[in-house]
Order: C-alpha cells, then structure tokens, then sequence
C-alpha cells in the first residue's frame, strides 16, 4: 500500500507537539491532516507580529538536554538559531535579586540580620521537615525554609496560579524545580553550573531570530512540502467515531464546511475534556466527569512599545511585588535584536495571569495598555510617557492547575486513554501537564514512534526519565 492509499493520522492543534509529530510522520512517510482552530501555528509558542515588532507569549528558551530535540530544532532552523546570554532578576520590596537566587546577593539585598534569619529558618526547616510533603509550600519550605519560601516563591506562585500555595500540588513542584535547593544554588555560586545539570541555572540558550514562532512556521512549511502533510486553519474537530477503541472516523468544521474523513491514528495536544467531548459514541459518565475536573490558569501579555534603548539587561525580570497585578516582564530586545525594529526603541512583554472570569480579561486593549503602562512606571523600569504604542494577546488555557482535581481524576484518565489503542495525548494541554516546549516535542516524537509499532509509555515522559531542572538524557 502506497502512503496515498493510507488513512491519514488526525492531528488536533498545530503548536509544538502537534507540528513535531507532522514533521515526524511526513519523514516516516505517513501522511497526517493538521486541524489549528486559530489563524497561526505554534500555540502558545507563537510569536505575534505587530507594526514590525516581534513578541514571545511568555518567553521560550530553546534549552534541553534531549539531543533529539535539539537536533531537530538545528535542522529546522539552521542560521536562524541564535545563542542568547541568560539574565534574570526578581523584584521585591522595590529590590531586584539575582534569578536564580545567588546566596551572597541575598545576604547584600536582604541584608544581614533578615539573611541571618533566613538562615535559621532554613537550618529549622531541615531539622523539622514536614512529614506530609503535600503541597507546593511544604516542598518549597522542606527545601528553602520559611522565610526564602515567603519571599522568592509564595507571592509570585500565586500570581501565576490564582490559589495559595497550599493548594497547588507538591507533584508540580517536584517537576518543575528538582534538583533546585540552598545547596545547589551555594554550590553553583561557587564552583558554576556544571554542565548545565540544573536547567534553572543555565546563563545561556538558544532562540530563533524572530522568536519561537519562526521554529514553528519553518516546521510546517517542511512538512508541507514533502505532499504528505495537509493543514486547516481557523478548523476543529466536531466528532470523532470509534469502535471497539479505536477511533476510525472524524467529522471535522472548516472555514469552508464540515467533512468527513477517515483516519488511521488521533494525536490530541487538545484539552482532555474537549476531547472525550468529541467521541461517538459518548465515553462514560466517569471518565467525563473526571476530565471536565480539570482546570486551566490564562494569560495576557501586553506588549508595550517605548521610545528609550537599553532599559535594563535582562531578558526577563519576575515581579514577585503583590502591590502590581503584572507577574513577569520580558525584554524582547533581549531575547533576540532581531525582534524589535532598529529605531530607538524598547518592546517589553508585561505578563498578567488570570481566569477568564477575572475582570482584567474583560478589559479592552487599550485599558490593558494603560494598566501596564502605570505598573512600568510604579516598579521604576521607565515611566509612563516613554510608552508610544502598544499592543495586547489574550490565550486560554495556558497553564493546566495541579490541584486536589487533578490528582483524583488522574488514575482515571489515564484508564480511560488506556481503552483508546490509536489515540495518543501529547504536549500540555493534550496530557494537563505542565511540559515545557521540549517535553512537549518528545511526547509527540515518541507517540509517532507508537504509531509505528512501539510501545513507549507517553506519561513517563518529564516524570521519570526526563525533568524540567535536572534532566537526564534520553535518546
């Protein structure tokens, strides 16, 4: 049988690992149709483009130690792949300390009574570990002590995730920031970080000229042009029918009407829930119900354009200050000189995390603009006047919430994915995992691998083998 004559491998959502896994199936000779339900690839990898400038939604490193991942970003993108300085700051208490934390910058900002105190307060927290390491604060306070928990995580997690710190899981904790403790961070401040074990702590990486969108845009432009790969903008999935656990139809809604199509595999960076919402016939009440538990953080990103150069040197700066709403600032001339015209200018990415219920996602462009505006100038990086133009995104589900929910429904869903033999979850919608870019790329790689006949464990990936801070090689 000829690849034309083979049912196509459905895939929903064209960001990372939706296009890693086109990329992946058009080299292995399958042919895969693409569904973005918006107008751009990447996902929450895209780059928006405005009046000339380029801006990250959240700032992307292109860092890892998974060297099929770094080959295919070399391939893809060749010259265009740049290597950036690392520089980041936290503000607090209208101080900026080093980020990562650097022990004798600590003791310099806090000074050396509340350093000395900090100190105790960690010595206590080894002494008497909490035996119940259940959530992000008792992971953060077993490995930091009390008071470097309140002052460089608990504000600015909150921020992030919109509940207290006892309430988000110690599972995303352990993902997120192993390997990171007072020790290692006194270690690297003295010997460095040492082959860049601790991905935290890396001073540089690599990133596309014109921003992570650029990786994306040059993926499906390659796999476009190999005839195997067909893609639908602005489309969706409406019904996926399946049989005896396999999903061997899909009705699909397109700009210009709904089809039809047959289909060998599903590869879903979708939502869980949007997903069991499309079979046919229904899944069961359990394992909707254990999906539509979990829950989603948003995001708004307001690009602000200033008439001033070289504001500050860092690519981005967390604002753990709770009298501001925004939460982190990306400098985009930082991250690429590429990304901003050459005329005199600044573009900053001011960062609000939110739910779409909030009343900051209901503000218009331009009140949005003028919040952000006001918060530059209250933290003292410019003032309100150098601001010309400006520019704002608003994305849903951005971050998936590691609650009580989550934990529960869990075992649950991935009992119910076990029943489906040719649907595979990737990236971090497509599995509620908060993966970085990498991982996300990795779980579509190995799901391509599935395809073909192995049986690679798609839910190991970032848990066991791979870590966002320490990561261990895999081939």
């Amino acid at each position: 049988m000829n690849s034309s004559d083979e049912n196509a491998v459905l895939i929903i959502g064209g960001g990372p690992a939706g296009l890693t896994a086109a990329y992946e199936l058009a080299k292995a000779g399958k042919r895969s149709i693409i569904l973005e339900k918006e107008g751009i690839v990447g996902g929450i990898s895209r780059t928006i483009k405005y009046k000339g400038y380029h801006f990250d939604i959240g700032g992307h490193r292109f860092f890892t130690k998974v060297e099929r991942v770094n080959e295919m970003w070399r391939e893809i993108l060749g010259d265009d792949f740049i290597k950036r300085p690392r520089l980041s700051h936290v503000y607090y208490k209208r101080k900026f300390f080093n980020y990562p934390i650097k022990p004798f910058d600590v003791v310099l900002k806090l000074g050396f009574w509340e350093s000395f105190l900090a100190g105790l307060s960690y010595v206590k927290a080894k002494v008497f570990k909490r035996k119940e390491e259940d959530s992000f604060e008792d992971y953060i306070v077993n490995n930091f002590g009390w008071r470097l928990y309140r002052t460089f995580f608990k504000s600015y997690t909150e921020k992030v995730w919109g509940i207290p710190c006892t309430k988000i899981k110690a599972s995303w904790a352990a993902q997120r920031i192993k390997g990171l403790s007072v020790t290692s961070l006194i270690r690297t401040a003295l010997f460095g970080n040492k082959d860049n074990e601790i991905k935290s702590l890396i001073e540089e990486f690599n990133y596309p000229k014109l921003g992570p969108g650029m990786m994306w845009e040059k993926t499906l432009e390659k796999a476009l042009s190999t005839g195997l790969t067909k893609i639908y903008f602005n489309a969706r999935p409406t019904r996926l029918s399946h049989k005896g656990g396999v999903v061997y139809e899909a009705t699909i809604a397109t700009p210009q009407g709904e089809m039809t199509v047959p289909v060998s595999s599903v590869i879903s960076s979708i939502p869980i829930a949007e997903l069991f919402d499309l079979m046919s016939p229904a899944m069961s009440a359990e394992d909707l119900a254990a999906a539509h538990t979990l829950t989603f953080r948003d995001f708004i990103t307001v690009a602000l354009i200033l008439k001033r150069t070289d504001l500050f040197p860092d690519t981005w700066i967390y604002i753990h200050e709770p009298k501001v709403a925004v939460g982190r600032i990306q400098n985009f001339n930082n991250w690429s000189p590429y990304m901003t015209p050459d005329n005199g200018t600044t573009c900053l990415g001011l960062e609000y995390f939110c739910f779409t219920t909030d009343a900051i996602w209901k503000k218009t462009d331009a009140e949005l603009i003028e919040l952000a505006s006001n918060e530059i100038e209250a933290i003292g990086l410019a003032k309100k006047e150098d601001v010309i133009d400006g520019a704002a995104a608003r994305i849903e589900k951005t971050y998936p919430v590691y609650d009580d929910a989550y934990e529960a429904a869990m075992p649950t869903i991935h009992a119910a994915f076990a029943k489906l033999s040719n649907v595979y979850p990737v990236g971090r919608n497509g599995m509620h995992r908060y993966n970085n870019q990498d991982h996300a790329m990795l779980t579509a790689m190995l799901a391509v691998e599935n395809i073909q006949g192995a049986n690679h464990n798609l839910w190991d990936v970032n848990v066991e083998r791979v870590y966002h801070e320490e990561v261990k090689k895999h081939d």
